[in-house]
């Protein structure tokens, strides 16, 4: 099974209880159980179009945000949700981004233009760039941004803080 990068968006009481429940659960299992609605796979997109920005752009500030989107800030933690109930251990637990964070992370998503940097593919590509690619990565990388771009945008709507993870 692939590693994935993982999201959920959850409001600040949700972490509350899974704190709560942890610390009087024998096995420390949170409880933890987003709605589907607020969680989100962006398979390994977003790591992608992160590598292609270090490679052809490495002063760009939108590696910082993109980085920050799926890394999260490890304070404050979530050490309650490092549990094999919610993720499988290979890579680090589980980060979060509060509210001020999230609403941070949105307005700088939704600054950023990649049809520039996608404009740069054909290039990349001719030199061997995205070589486990059979078609054209284009539609992959900007289908997986405007979904990580959406998600932000409806939690820093809401209020909501967002937990990453990979599984």
């Amino acid at each position: 099974m692939a590693l994935t990068q993982q999201l959920a968006r959850v409001p600040p009481a949700y972490l509350d209880r899974c704190r709560e429940t942890a610390a009087s659960a024998a096995d420390g299992d949170p409880g933890w159980d987003p709605p589907a609605q607020d969680t989100v796979d962006l398979g390994w997109a977003i790591w992608e179009l992160l590598g292609f920005y270090r490679r052809v752009r490495p002063d760009s500030p939108h590696i910082g945000v993109l980085d920050r989107s799926i890394r999260g800030d490890r304070d404050p933690g979530v050490p309650y949700l490092d549990h094999p109930e919610v993720y499988d251990g290979i890579d680090a637990p589980p980060a979060l981004l509060m509210p001020p964070a999230v609403a941070e992370v949105a307005r700088a998503l939704a600054g950023m233009e990649i049809d520039s940097l996608l404009g740069q593919l054909p290039a990349y590509r001719r030199a061997g760039g995205f070589a486990g690619f059979t078609s054209d990565p284009a539609p992959y990388l900007s289908e997986h941004f405007a979904t990580l771009r959406s998600f932000y945008d409806v939690a820093a709507l809401k209020g909501m803080a967002v937990v990453v993870w990979v599984d």
